[in-house]
């Protein structure tokens, strides 16, 4: 069974106010891990330091698309080898690079490039959903055109909650790319609540907690393990529904009376 991760962008005022407190909260919740997100704000040292003293591992970190380019490249992999990160997430593109059909095929490109560069290293790369992936773009869904031309060894980082968000079923998603959803974030969405495409937080839809939403939870898991290839499972609650450390605590008590 996957363990089970915190995005801290869940809890980024928190974290950026106490770096060392918050961290200390998440493993006392019962967190195995934690996903980064952002530029570095303080150094490898510093956060690996962290990280083994609460015994928390390193599950990935977003990467801003303009770390991996090719000029900053050699510095992000120097960070992350000194963090022990083998996972750099790609969490979105700007707007004006994602226009067309044509604009996903040359992100395929330009990953592809990146997944090998980056192997030699010993990591992986990968891309995080929103929502606009799943609306159909020049006769496809860009998530569909991205995947279908991306080797297998580039993560399918799945956002449940986000891809609900832009239409689609989080269970089939997952089974019609097997082995591919390496980490998944597990996102609260009650589709009730939802209005139509858009991506305005805090929207209604994204209020209630894990547990507490109308998610698919069970088969979503039972496609994560039997097909999915998941080995994080990460919570990301992205909501002002509640304070963000106790709204990431009932989630995790809501997967653990799961079973997970």
């Amino acid at each position: 069974m996957p363990p089970i991760a915190l995005q801290l962008y869940s809890v980024r005022r928190e974290f950026a106010a106490d770096m060392p407190g918050t961290l200390a909260a998440v493993a006392r919740m019962g967190y195995t891990g934690v996903e980064f997100a952002g530029p570095p704000q303080h150094s490898a040292a510093a956060l690996k330091a962290e990280l083994d003293e609460l015994g928390l591992a390193c599950a990935g970190w977003h990467i801003p698309f303009d770390l991996v380019q090719d000029d900053p490249l050699p510095k992000t992999i120097a960070f992350h080898h000194a963090l022990g990160n083998d996972k750099l997430i790609i969490p979105g593109i700007p707007e004006e690079l994602r226009q067309s059909r044509d604009d996903w095929l040359k992100l395929a490109e330009f990953t592809n490039r990146l997944a090998e560069r980056l192997a030699s290293e010993g990591m992986r790369t990968g891309y995080h959903n929103h929502f606009h992936e799943f609306l159909p773009l020049d006769g496809e869904t860009p998530w569909d055109t991205f995947f279908g031309n991306t080797d297998r060894s580039v993560i399918m980082q799945f956002d449940s909650g986000n891809a609900a968000f832009g239409g689609a079923d989080p269970v089939s998603v997952i089974r019609s790319y097997p082995g591919r959803a390496v980490t998944v974030h597990l996102k609260p969405f009650t589709r009730s609540l939802h209005d139509g495409p858009g991506h305005d937080y805090p929207h209604p839809a994204f209020d209630p907690v894990i547990g507490e939403d109308d998610t698919d939870w069970a088969g979503f898991f039972d496609a994560c393990e039997s097909v999915g290839g998941t080995e994080w499972y990460i919570v990301e609650y992205e909501s002002e529904a509640y304070p963000p450390l106790e709204a990431v605590e009932r989630c995790l008590k809501a997967l653990r009376g799961m079973g997970k």
